[in-house]
């Protein structure tokens, strides 16, 4: 198996200084060749300059001796075919000849590098040019010492110095940027280690900025909202379950126990009848409590183009109770969504609506700031001000007439506003002369 580095920041500074040694090591060697190559052309040129002089003042016999020194302190030499020098600068006329290498008739000039040369140190750095085509012509040298960075390998061992100097610095760049850029990593990591199903209300620190790791941080709170919500949902759910639960499952037992205790005192037929009433109740209650806990969970749903206003006709003539339900359509607007969702919160707020109503029901549909609007007004007392957001809370009992409830569970309004909210939209009561007016708006389809 093999091993690999489990930080980030380990692994992100091993590449980096991979990378860095492979590149400067290239760049390394190429300033090498580069060097060499420029510094050796500089000596050819001096060289070539100095030995073509002298060969041409041999040919045309206006050479002197000694030869006059050099400038740049090139070693010139005229040496004959005994290997014996014939003329020399002065400062160089008791050395012996700089190379016993003489090109080749056909050859007449040769540069080389000539090392371990008797009297010389170093190496030496020589151009070599026949003075004439004849056999025994005299040879004309010009050599000049060869820098100790390019004969020692002073210049490789710079230039590996410098390598490893650049390499460690980039090494040691990429471990600082990256442990920086990584810092709001490891704090959102320690905060999401500390978060637990007790306490969902702890957030992750959010960096400024558009980067990858602000977008992390926003992200896993967006979904720390959605866990919390869900959480809290599913704790709802159970403290609603056995808080409403609890009475008709008592009064069902009581019943049932004092039936059983006194079955000749008893009447048992209402006391089905009344079991029935209990069941009832609880099988509704049960019904909206898991309608409520499935609501905008984020689990898949046929969701489809419905045409609004006939929704709201088609649950309108289903109503069979002796208010009068007078409906308005403006528009003939679509929206997307769950139809039978949609369907429950027509029903519950038209259910809700004919509760409380003297004699009359008015709805209406419309389009309105590019929303769907449904308006459904009752007749009744209306609802106080400082009690119209309160009605949409779970088992909600107002104290004005508007709490006398004929089997409701408590929970109609609640569905139907979160119904709505799953949907994109919004449920509110608004002011209205008369009664109690509830406003649903939603986006229309094209805007979903």
């Amino acid at each position: 198996m093999r091993l690999r580095p489990r930080s980030i920041r380990v692994r992100d500074t091993l590449i980096a200084a991979v990378i860095s040694l492979l590149a400067f090591s290239a760049l390394g060697v190429t300033l090498d060749v580069i060097i060499r190559d420029v510094g050796t052309a500089q000596m050819l040129r001096e060289n070539q300059l100095a030995a073509r002089r002298i060969s041409g003042a041999v040919r045309d016999g206006t050479m002197r001796h000694p030869i006059p020194d050099d400038p740049a302190g090139l070693v010139l030499q005229v040496v004959g075919p005994d290997r014996r020098v014939r003329a020399s600068t002065a400062i160089d006329a008791w050395r012996p000849p700089v190379s016993a290498r003489r090109p080749a008739v056909g050859e007449r000039v040769v540069d080389y590098v000539e090392c371990d040369v008797p009297e010389y140190r170093g190496c030496m750095l020589v151009e070599a040019i026949r003075a004439t085509t004849a056999p025994d012509s005299v040879v004309v040298y010009a050599a000049q010492p060869m820098p100790v960075v390019f004969t020692a390998g002073l210049l490789e061992w710079i230039l590996t110095a410098v390598v490893l100097v650049l390499s460690t610095l980039t090494s040691w760049t990429t471990w600082k940027v990256v442990g920086r850029t990584l810092r709001p990593v490891e704090a959102i990591r320690a905060q999401l280690s500390e978060i637990s199903a007790s306490d969902l209300s702890r957030r992750v620190p959010q960096p400024a900025g558009e980067d990858e790791i602000a977008q992390l941080a926003r992200t896993a709170n967006e979904t720390l909202d959605r866990l919390e919500r869900s959480v809290a949902r599913q704790r709802q759910f159970s403290s609603d379950a056995s808080h409403e639960l609890r009475t008709p499952i008592a009064a069902l037992r009581a019943n049932l126990e004092d039936a059983s205790m006194h079955p000749d005192d008893t009447d048992l037929e209402a006391v089905v009848r009344a079991a029935l009433r209990d069941t009832d109740r609880l099988e509704s209650i049960v019904t909206d409590l898991l309608l409520l806990a499935r609501i905008g969970t984020g689990g898949a749903v046929a969701q489809e183009v419905i045409d609004f206003a006939e929704l709201v006709r088609l649950e309108v003539r289903r109503r069979a109770s002796g208010v009068v339900i007078r409906i308005a359509v403006d528009a003939r607007p679509a929206v997307r969504g769950v139809r039978m969702q949609l369907v429950r919160l027509l029903h519950n707020l038209l259910d809700n609506a004919e509760r409380y109503a003297e004699s009359c029901v008015e709805v209406a549909v419309s389009e309105t700031d590019g929303q769907v609007v449904l308006t459904v007004t009752d007749d009744g007392s209306g609802i106080p001000e400082q009690d119209r957001e309160r009605v949409f809370e779970r088992f909600t009992r107002l104290d004005t007439a508007r709490s006398r409830s004929a089997g409701g569970t408590g929970l109609g309004l609640a569905i139907a506003r979160d119904i709505a909210t799953a949907h994109g939209g919004s449920l509110r009561i608004e002011e209205s002369l008369l009664g109690a007016r509830f406003a649903l708006r939603l986006p229309p389809a094209d805007h979903s």
